[in-house]
């Protein structure tokens, strides 16, 4: 446990964040965090309990003079999601985050920060100690596995919890007040093909893409930024239609919800054609980087000689893959009517991996639009079907419908004027919020999203604004303090 972050405020926390950065908590390992805050909270007199999905749920009693108010639920998860730098050797299931302050922002080294969501359970955290903090009644609920399928929300129960507000910390811009977010699904195909014997005078060339920024695939998906298994389909593409190639391994993203920002292939050609092979490659990555030099300037393509593998797919085979990764459609493909900064339909080409004949490919489409999600299934479905793959759809979760009559964003609204003098921005996002799912358990509760400023979450290049979570903290205990009484306003 390191110090790194004790002379920032507010101190409780920070202190609770850097403790979280301590303990390994990737998605479904996250028992430890759980014991921890289950011990904290008996320490500080909460009781404190494990429901069957592995969600921890704390009450904590009004303060004097406010228990007529309604109840308020603190939502946030507890798993972050583990993606590195190339030189990292960081081991996210037993090494700790270090956290480090550069300027006004708090990063990670060498790893994603953890901000989303750490500093949202840290903040419950310190609400749940806090001694001279007002507020009505809290359960604080810390979900589980959100950031790869949202068990944790979708396996609660009814009847755990007695809360009518649900405050959601997972927000990423303050000054906003997110009232809604898009629905989602993941998409699998798989394929196989005999592989074939290589011939005598063959060489094998390997093509890497590194260097992507990468990032959420919900809420960076707009930013245009490079998809690895796009960039690598694309100029292995454009090469074979210049030199013959057979694709022999081709392996790309390792999350449903990041942007790809790595990926290698191993193609064969007949030795006399490498440089040539590789002069096309080359020609194809610059067009790539050209294209992609103001959103993605560390785009690198490289090309290495390798000695053949005794197998590799028949060359019609190949050119089918790589037909099906070039018209798998990734980005943003269209943005929401009445938020035109806010996307309203994506799809994230996410992981791709073929090997010894086998080719897996996983997506992550979402869209605010269930009619449009849908679409977005059938295009996929499409796509993958044409080549044979088998494919399916699942884990889909419902979107969040806003609500601008609810009390609890009135208070919001209120709380963020008094506290700033000017009005809070609404918005809806295009990132997963598990509102939604929440809600359909308990479809009573109003809700709205809050949080500090936190920036390219899931990337190595995470970070949170320090000023922005001191703001935050003013902010959600003003909140707190103006939640409307029982039956009234």
């Amino acid at each position: 446990m390191t110090d790194v972050l004790a002379g920032l405020e507010p101190k409780p926390l920070w202190q609770h964040f850097e403790k979280l950065c301590a303990i390994p908590r990737p998605s479904k390992k996250e028992g430890k965090a759980a014991a921890h805050i289950i011990a904290l909270a008996r320490s500080w007199g909460l009781p404190a309990r494990l429901d069957e999905a592995g969600n921890v749920i704390v009450s904590k009693p009004a303060t004097p003079g406010m228990e007529n108010r309604r109840t308020t639920v603190l939502q946030a998860h507890l798993d972050m999601v583990p993606q590195r730098t190339a030189d990292s050797k960081h081991d996210f299931e037993r090494d700790p985050i270090l956290p480090r302050i550069d300027g006004q922002a708090v990063r990670a080294t060498g790893t994603t920060l953890g901000a989303d969501n750490g500093i949202g359970v840290a903040t419950a955290l310190s609400v749940l100690q806090s001694k001279d903090l007002a507020h009505g009644p809290i359960e604080a609920l810390f979900t589980v596995d959100e950031e790869t399928g949202m068990s944790g929300a979708n396996g609660l129960k009814e009847g755990l919890l007695h809360g009518d507000l649900l405050l959601n910390l997972d927000s990423e811009d303050e000054g906003e007040i997110c009232i809604g977010c898009a629905g989602g699904a993941d998409l699998k195909a798989a394929h196989k093909k005999t592989e074939r014997a290589v011939p005598k005078g063959s060489a094998a060339i390997k093509v890497a893409v590194a260097g992507l920024k990468g990032g959420h695939s919900g809420v960076d998906i707009h930013l245009g930024r490079g998809n690895a298994n796009k960039v690598l389909a694309r100029v292995l593409t454009s090469a074979r239609h210049q030199v013959p190639l057979r694709l022999s391994r081709f392996a790309g993203g390792d999350l449903r919800n990041a942007i790809p920002r790595s990926a290698e292939a191993v193609v064969v050609v007949a030795a006399k054609d490498v440089e040539r092979a590789q002069a096309a490659v080359a020609a194809a990555a610059r067009a790539a980087k050209a294209e992609l030099a103001a959103v993605d300037p560390g785009l690198t393509v490289t090309t290495e000689k390798l000695r053949a593998p005794q197998k590799a797919l028949a060359k019609a085979d190949g050119d089918r893959v790589l037909d099906a990764l070039v018209a798998c459609p990734h980005g943003a493909f269209a943005m929401v009517r009445d938020m035109p900064t806010v996307t309203e339909t994506s799809n994230n080409l996410a992981i791709v991996d073929l090997a010894k004949g086998v080719l897996k490919v996983h997506c992550m489409f979402r869209s605010s639009v269930d009619s449009k999600k849908t679409d977005v299934a059938e295009t996929l479905r499409a796509v993958f079907e044409l080549l044979g793959a088998e494919v399916t759809v699942f884990g889909a979760y419902p979107g969040w419908a806003p609500d601008v009559k609810s009390q609890l964003l009135a208070v919001c609204q209120r709380a963020y004027s008094e506290k700033f003098g000017k009005a809070a921005k609404l918005t809806a996002t295009h990132g997963g919020l598990e509102c939604g799912i929440i809600r359909a358990a308990y479809p009573h509760m109003e809700a709205v999203s809050i949080g500090p400023t936190i920036r390219y979450p899931h990337s190595p290049d995470e970070h949170v604004d320090i000023p922005s979570v001191t703001r935050f903290w003013t902010y959600l205990s003003e909140i707190l303090r103006q939640v409307p009484v029982k039956n009234g306003r």
